[in-house]
């Protein structure tokens, strides 16, 4: 079922208002931008997928069937764009303390809403694995469902579970490594 809104806009989109695009951009490009950052490991990687995701969703709207939520079918196309262009260039090389930028908006978890908990959380979401931290951003972050996530990037419902409670673990594992640091280097 697709919210409403959402509807609203595709429809203006799909008559002629190439501004009611712009509206559709803006509510998604930063989980977008995180979806292909997952995949992409680099930021000028993921801003050209990013953009060449949302333009490949804009030639192919008039075939979203509303089958999904809008949001799902175009963090598909985000992620097979991603997973496409990140063979295609595997052989390029990135900085290894390249600074990433990672969006936490609607996450209501008490624990994320400082600062500071916020750069431990991202940091440990970045140790792990690329598909262990699209997975953790998807479910916990984006809120997306294990169906919508089975969309988005073709595993069986069964595999995300197994892999988001791996995952889980490591990030717990990894926060603990992170904080017990941090406090080692305060006193």
């Amino acid at each position: 079922m697709i919210p409403s809104n959402d509807y609203i806009y595709i429809e203006r989109v799909l008559n002629g208002d190439l501004a009611a695009y712009t509206h559709l951009v803006n509510k998604y490009k930063n989980m977008a931008y995180t979806v292909a950052l997952k995949i992409m490991r680099n930021t000028e990687d993921a801003e050209d997928t990013t953009q060449e995701a949302f333009i490949k969703a804009y030639q192919q709207l008039h075939s979203f069937e509303k089958k999904s939520k809008f949001s799902t079918w175009l963090y598909t196309i985000v992620y097979r764009t991603a997973i496409y262009n990140a063979r295609k260039n595997q052989i390029k090389t990135q900085q290894i303390n390249e600074e990433v930028t990672f969006e936490y908006e609607s996450y209501e978890n008490d624990f994320l809403k400082t600062q500071d908990h916020q750069k431990y959380v991202k940091h440990a979401i970045d140790r792990l694995s690329e598909k262990e931290g699209l997975l953790i951003s998807l479910f916990y972050i984006n809120e997306n469902s294990i169906a919508e996530i089975k969309t988005i990037t073709g595993l069986s419902e069964s595999n995300i579970k197994v892999k988001l409670f791996r995952a889980r673990k490591k990030l717990k594992r990894e926060l603990k490594t992170l904080l017990k640091h941090e406090i080692n280097t305060l006193l």
